[in-house]
């Protein structure tokens, strides 16, 4: 006998084709702006998720880094994928490759190939960096190799861009007004990386953007949002396409908040100013896989 391969289990299949697994719950994701020390928080959800290693979602970590004029940070990390939104600040990025310069509001995304990642601000500046490091922790592997090259989204081109789309005739008949970024290396996704989507979403002054759902958790950044500005979300509509028992999350100035998958979630400014919330998902995985379903409110 072999009884050192004896780790098999034998389950019946109706009462485990469809284990219970650790929930998935809306969180608020808070930047510093104290600016006492250079230093990474990451939004460690791993006792929620029942995992041995850092998590925020299964698939993706995400933290603030907060980095003090002059100073530098190294952004290591075991990921396929790495994506940087400046919401503060100014600086340059150092890796294998090369370089890249950063100032508030661009977007820049590095491959996992470049395991080092130098951080140098130029002056104060904070930063949202999303990656998927906890599915490759899942899977016991590392990245062999870059999968798409360094790629750079100024805030000048993506706002350019945003505005030629939402002047659009029919941008008020979309569930979502904004900048899809993508990657050359990904036209099947048509998302920033093979793993990762975001998106450049701007919520015009004095309006709502129903319900919509999908299979991706939605790790939300409010980049720009006076007061009167949330999210509503909840597992379930009404008859009239409302969301039922819909929790609030208000949106502020480099704020976070975590989506659940399968939760509707409508986006309502009440402000006289428009808003812009940038989701980061790993909807890159999920589009490849033919499993994101991404499901619009009929309401309108």
């Amino acid at each position: 006998m072999n009884k050192k391969f004896d780790n098999g289990h034998y389950l019946e299949y109706t009462s485990a084709a469809n284990p219970r697994m650790p929930a998935i719950v809306p969180h608020v994701m808070l930047p510093d702006f104290s600016f006492t020390k250079t230093v990474i928080t990451s939004v460690d959800l791993s006792k929620e998720l029942v995992t041995d290693y850092r998590a925020t979602t299964p698939n993706c970590l995400a933290s603030f880094i907060t980095i003090l004029t002059n100073e530098s940070i190294n952004c290591a990390a075991n990921a396929t994928s790495h994506l940087f939104v400046v919401i503060a600040g100014s600086g340059t990025a150092k890796f294998a490759d090369g370089e890249i310069s950063w100032k508030e509001r661009d977007v820049f995304a590095i491959p996992g190939g470049a395991k080092d990642i130098l951080l140098t601000a130029n002056a104060n500046s904070v930063l949202y960096w999303v990656n998927d490091e906890p599915i490759l922790s899942y899977l016991g592997v590392s990245p062999h190799r870059q999968i798409f090259a360094p790629t750079l989204f100024p805030a000048e081109k993506i706002i350019a861009f945003a505005n030629q789309f939402n002047q659009d005739e029919k941008a008020q008949m979309r569930n979502r007004n904004g900048v899809l970024l993508g990657n050359e290396a990904c036209p099947l996704t048509k998302t920033i990386t093979p793993s990762l989507w975001a998106l450049f979403n701007v919520i015009e002054p004095n309006s709502t953007q129903l319900p919509h759902r999908h299979n991706s958790v939605a790790l939300d950044l409010s980049l720009s949002a006076k007061a009167g500005v949330y999210t509503l979300m909840g597992p379930e509509l009404d008859e009239n396409g409302t969301i039922k028992n819909a929790q609030r999350f208000d949106w502020g100035n480099g704020v976070g908040f975590i989506t659940p998958p399968g939760w509707w979630h409508a986006h309502i400014n009440e402000s006289d100013e428009s808003a812009i919330v940038l989701p980061v998902q790993d909807a890159g995985l999920q589009t490849y896989m033919r499993t994101l379903f991404i499901q619009f409110s009929s309401k309108r």
